[in-house]
């Protein structure tokens, strides 16, 4: 288990020093200043709830059907 903690914590560092070097990006910079980030973030949002009520449904349906049998 201490391994897996170690290669976790080791790739968590080299992410974090990667995004640390990475450029700003002017859209998003452009987004936040109009204030339509947070439409970007609403409708993401809204699309992540819809899959996630979407599969919800499906695992339900699955296990009725397995329960039928």
């Amino acid at each position: 288990m201490n391994k897996y903690k170690l290669a976790l914590f080791l790739w968590l560092a080299a992410l974090s020093f990667a995004s640390a070097q990475m450029p700003a990006v002017e859209m998003a910079d452009a987004l936040r200043e109009n204030g339509k980030i947070y439409v970007v973030v609403i409708i993401i949002a809204i699309v992540f709830i819809g899959l996630a009520g979407y599969l919800i449904n499906l695992d339900r349906k699955i296990s009725k059907l397995e329960k039928k049998d």
